[in-house]
């Protein structure tokens, strides 16, 4: 019979509300964020741990990265192949990680942002000091094990990581609602602030900073904010500026170029092209003149940037001015976020230490107990086997005696003499008193004749007091907390010396660059833009030789000088404002830039209505007119604003911008509708207002008419539109002059 159907009644919204929560809990703690006590990832931790599994050690020949991806996918970290080569990727990159933990062969990217290659090209293993400190005593319980996701292998909860990993080379991770940016940080500085940490618990930040310097990054690097450090090692949260170290070179002819040999950490990747455009944008961009060349002779060796300059350049001005404009000086912000006890916590310098204190104790606890236990089963059988050599004969007697194993391990064990035969009266009374225990008689009981030989007892007696020593010393470990520091002291000190380097990250307060804003010649040019958009700036000299190619090549020429802006007003009512320094200045017959691409203005739901300078718009009147005849003058004046966009008008619903032109007071205005109704006005009877105001009716039209176009005719100005498809014209300034607000006349 089948079972019950069983219907569970509940609350979408709950349901929803606890899926999301399971579903960010399991991002924050089982993907994105490191564990405190060993500074990894679960894919990190997964990828090393497969590695010890697979025998892939620091001393043994590469294994292909395919199959140690393959190896981990399968047995502990089912999330897809490429999360699991990019982990294995950053932990051989030892321009992002302080210590790499994985010793790759092969393309495994640059510094340059070049990637990897594919996994079946490359090969891998161990690190030494990954073997050493990271993955050793795996066998020594000192880390609990759990089921993996199918529950068919076991996996490390946390390595046994006897050095604070997650300090030494921090870490970066976005999990939901949160994230964690903790900074790499020096070796020995780190090994010697856990020292002073046990041996002075009540230690503080500021004190634990006479060890801990600051972040050492791969790259070096200038940290320039040192007063600041303080605060954000003692919350967790804060930024760290960090500039690109730079050097002055003498080149022939007495000129100089600035070499950038080391840049910010932030900078690793796409950020070193990004900033080789960034210097090329501000020679463009007229911000200096200073910069003739520029190229990246990085190689193997390490960064060189040459930045060559022109002679008697301000070599000062032009790196103040490289820190200011470019990310040669940059932002690391810091949130040490990390999972603490189960859950994500925001920790500073000292409480991160005391956590990897914890668990080194933890650590150690668990070692010695089971040293201390192995050493302690090494003691009862090396004491029977030492007292059965005392009673050899009787014993070599019962086995004779005996009829099986069971029989003589309950003679030796327990003194039972009833199932083994005896030559003598005096052994079976011997035999009765054996109480060797289950060990000890097992041992017994397997031990080989030529154990008996004099220099075989002699070891056994020196493996004894062996032991003895090891008994006491462990026991006095486990018992006296100060004994097991200065162990674990040792041992730190031991990685120190192997694996320390010197620092490469200078920590300073540096002054805020200051860049002196260079003088700009101020000159006469001509705006040009085509029906395109096409935009470009040539000089007044060059429009003026070419001013009859330029008129009818051109829908726009406006002349202006150069710092000047250009006002763009267009049908949806917003003003866009350009600098005519940001459009590219050159030869007449270069193609120039799309204006969409300079300035807010977006050719997709919007096109011109008017372009003109800034400085021509503030000295006159202009007269605004939409599509449902509504029209007003507004003084230039009000469109001198510093925002990129803002609206120009305000228009009702549905509405849309016609027309915008400078005016005079005694020039008349046109409109002509859909409907072919042309209706003239004088300039006068358009009131000014300002520019957010709708306006005043124009024409009055029909039900379902609007307007067309709209004509200014300044006195003498002769216009004949064409209109209806059909060659037909209508002589505008021979349309008799009206009252505002009437029907006008069909045509």
């Amino acid at each position: 019979m089948e079972a019950e159907e069983r219907l569970i009644r509940t609350e979408y919204s709950e349901v929803m509300q606890k899926s999301y929560i399971d579903y960010a809990m399991s991002v924050i703690v089982a993907r994105a964020l490191p564990d405190v006590r060993d500074g990894l990832k679960p894919v990190q931790r997964r990828t090393l741990y497969d590695m010890y599994e697979l025998g892939i050690r620091y001393d043994k020949p590469f294994r292909k990265s395919a199959r140690i991806v393959g190896d981990t996918m399968g047995k502990y970290h089912p999330h897809g192949d490429s999360s699991i080569y990019d982990a294995l990727v950053v932990m051989s990159q030892d321009f992002k990680k302080g210590l790499p933990l994985v010793d790759g062969h092969g393309n495994f990217g640059s510094i340059e942002g070049d990637g990897a290659a594919a996994m079946r090209y490359t090969e891998a293993r161990l690190q030494k000091v990954t073997q050493e400190a990271y993955l050793a005593d795996l066998d020594k319980d000192v880390v609990d094990f759990v089921p993996n996701f199918d529950e068919t292998e076991k996996e490390p909860e946390v390595l046994p990581v006897r050095v604070p990993n997650i300090l030494i080379n921090g870490a970066e991770g976005i999990a939901v609602g949160m994230a964690t940016s903790i900074p790499p940080h020096n070796f020995g500085e780190v090994i010697d602030g856990v020292k002073a940490y046990m041996k002075n618990p009540d230690i503080n930040t500021e004190q634990m900073m006479e060890y801990i310097k600051g972040p050492d990054f791969p790259t070096g690097g200038i940290v320039t904010n040192q007063d600041e450090l303080l605060s954000i090692y003692s919350t967790g949260v804060g930024k760290v500026k960090v500039r690109g170290k730079i050097e002055l070179e003498k080149m022939k002819g007495g000129k100089e170029c600035i070499v950038i040999t080391e840049i910010p950490y932030t900078m690793i990747g796409a950020g070193i092209g990004k900033f080789l455009n960034d210097v090329y944008a501000l020679v463009e961009k007229k911000l200096t003149n200073d910069i003739v060349d520029i190229s990246n002779q990085s190689s193997k060796e390490g960064i060189r940037i040459v930045i060559e300059l022109r002679k008697g350049a301000n070599a000062e001005n032009i790196c103040n001015l490289l820190y200011k404009k470019t990310k040669l000086e940059d932002t690391f912000g810091v949130n040490m976020l990390a999972v603490a006890d189960g859950k994500p916590e925001t920790m500073g310098l000292v409480p991160m230490i005391r956590h990897h204190v914890d668990f080194q104790y933890e650590l150690a606890t668990r070692k010695y107990k089971t040293l201390l236990a192995k050493e302690l089963e090494k003691q009862e059988i090396q004491e029977g086997l030492m007292k059965a050599c005392d009673v050899i004969d009787l014993i070599i007697e019962i086995l004779r005696g005996s009829k099986n194993i069971k029989d003589a391990k309950a003679c030796l064990t327990t003194g039972n003499t009833s199932n083994i035969k005896f030559k003598h009266k005096e052994s079976e009374k011997d035999a009765a008193q054996l109480r060797f225990t289950e060990k000890q008689a097992s041992a017994i009981l397997e031990m080989r004749l030529y154990k008996l030989i004099g220099l075989e007892i002699e070891a056994l007696l020196k493996e004894h007091d062996q032991t003895m020593k090891n008994i006491a010393e462990y026991e006095k470990i486990l018992t006296s907390r100060a004994a097991m520091a200065k162990v674990i002291i040792k041992e730190l000190d031991g990685y120190k010396k192997e694996y320390d380097r010197a620092r490469r990250t200078v920590i300073d307060n540096v002054a805020e660059a200051v860049v002196e804003a260079p003088q700009l010649e101020e000159i006469d040019v001509v705006v040009l833009m085509d029906r395109f958009g096409y935009a470009k700036v040539v000089d007044a000299a060059t429009y003026e030789r070419n001013k009859e190619a330029a008129d009818a090549e051109n829908r726009y020429v406006i002349a202006c000088k150069n710092t000047d802006k250009i006002c763009i007003f267009t049908n949806t009512g917003n003003m866009h404002l350009l600098k005519v320094l940001d459009l590219p200045f050159g030869k007449f017959r270069d193609k120039g830039t799309p204006i969409d691409n300079l300035s807010n203005y977006n050719s997709s739901n919007e096109h011109f209505v008017y372009l003109e300078a800034m400085s021509t718009v503030i000295a006159q009147k202009y007269m605004f007119g939409t599509k449902t005849s509504m029209l007003k003058l507004v003084d230039g004046a009000e469109f001198e604003v510093g925002k990129r966009t803002t609206a120009a008008t305000k228009l009702a619903e549905d509405d849309e911008l016609l027309i915008v032109c400078p005016v005079q007071t005694d020039g008349t205005i046109v409109m002509e509708s859909e409907k072919n109704v042309f209706l003239r006005i004088s300039v006068e009877s358009v009131p000014e207002k300002k520019k957010m105001a709708i306006g005043v009716r124009g024409m009055r039209l029909s039900q379902g008419d609007s307007l067309r176009a709209i004509y200014y005719l300044a006195n003498g100005a002769d216009e004949n539109p064409q209109f209806g498809g059909k060659d037909q014209s209508v002589a505008l300034n021979r349309l008799h002059i009206c009252n505002r607000d009437t029907k006008g006349v069909k045509r």
